[in-house]
């Protein structure tokens, strides 16, 4: 029987029920037709004009992306604009997009259980549990864990190696690295949570000034490693689990979506 972007849709929705997203969020079936038969399938964490193209040159039928195609108040869809233009892409080439953001971000094997395990912790837990979904599994942004005792410098090396990040940002809270809290992503404003859960250093993104002066004021190793590499752990996940469903689909994460930006 042929898989339909329907069928994926329903095995996501069980994987990381898109109801526990936040307010603000705007994941699930973005752009189809649900009876759409796909056999090529592109992941990814933005849908961004080159993993567009991408999609078309393999022939995927189905784009699955972290980040929510469709944001904010959108209010036509035309060639002036740029969220037009790949929308008007996707529909022109029959390429549907389903993504799974926040809800990703908070599930058990999503976003950030999978950045814990590239960061190599042990015996990881919630940093933050927000609740319990309806099959009773707790559910909550951010991780935390345990890694050899090591110097800051030395697991900040280590941090930007493991993430493919061009440079990592931090500061030094006086502390050697054992007990470390990870929120992949923006999740700067959770330092609280991570010192609360008695970590000593806090690995994010998008980290704000006055975020790094709390954190020396605070006496918290914070590591900014860049919202792209803290999050594109999860694109192997969701292939794998795809994969795993739907044994007869070709999954491939993207060459093409990289870091947008250099450092000097």
């Amino acid at each position: 029987m042929a898989v339909t972007v329907g069928n994926v849709y329903d095995f996501l929705q069980e994987k990381a029920p898109f109801a526990l997203q936040m307010d603000f969020d705007n994941a699930g079936f973005l752009v189809g037709r649900a009876g759409q038969s796909v056999h090529q399938v592109l992941v990814a964490l933005d849908v961004t004009q080159s993993v567009i193209r991408e999609a078309k040159e393999r022939g995927a039928q189905l784009i699955v992306s972290h980040h929510p195609v469709i944001w904010g108040g959108t209010k036509s869809v035309t060639d002036q604009t740029l969220i037009g233009r790949k929308l008007l892409e996707l529909i022109e080439n029959r390429i549907s997009v389903i993504s799974a953001h926040t809800n990703l971000d908070a599930v058990a094997g999503g976003v950030n259980d999978a950045l814990a395990l590239r960061l190599g912790l042990s015996e990881i837990g919630q940093l933050h549990q927000d609740g319990v979904d309806g099959q009773g599994r707790a559910y909550g942004i951010g991780r935390t864990g345990l890694v050899p005792k090591q110097n800051l410098y030395d697991f900040a090396q280590a941090v930007k190696e493991l993430l493919g990040a061009r440079g990592v940002r931090l500061v030094d809270g006086g502390k050697p690295v054992r007990r470390v809290a990870v929120g992949g992503g923006a999740c700067g404003g959770m330092l609280a949570d991570a010192i609360a859960a008695g970590c000593d250093t806090f690995v994010t993104a998008d980290v704000k000034y006055d975020g790094f002066l709390d954190a020396k004021a605070l006496g918290i190793n914070l590591i900014d490693a860049g919202h792209f590499p803290t999050e594109q752990v999860v694109c192997p996940v969701l292939r794998d689990w795809i994969i795993q469903r739907f044994p007869q689909l070709s999954v491939e994460v993207s060459k093409r979506h990289q870091e947008v930006f250099s450092y000097l």
